[in-house]
């Protein structure tokens, strides 16, 4: 699992070895954004197998991670309040 902890910094890295549960984000701070890069080991096809509830996304929609070995998605965010946390993905930056 893969928890994120706003406290820990506004912009983060996460490399997948497997596939993990993004579970609920801890430190949630009402104006915070940055970004989470989301990087795939060497690999590859790592999937997230859920995102938890306080992830929104447009559509309701949860993201599809990119799964090629050793990409890179970058996940900005922007917390709307706390259990409320706002996500874009831009897959596979090069």
């Amino acid at each position: 699992n893969i928890t994120v902890d706003f406290a820990d910094g506004n912009n983060q890295k996460v490399t997948l070895t497997g596939n993990p549960a993004f579970v609920e984000p801890n430190n949630q701070v009402a104006g915070q954004s940055g970004s989470i890069f989301i990087i795939q080991d060497g690999t590859g096809s790592r999937v997230a197998s859920s995102w938890h509830a306080d992830w929104k996304f447009a559509g309701g929609t949860d993201p599809v991670l990119s799964t090629g070995a050793n990409a890179v998605d970058r996940l900005d965010y922007i917390i709307l309040a706390d259990n409320s946390v706002h996500g874009v993905l831009t897959k596979a930056v090069a």
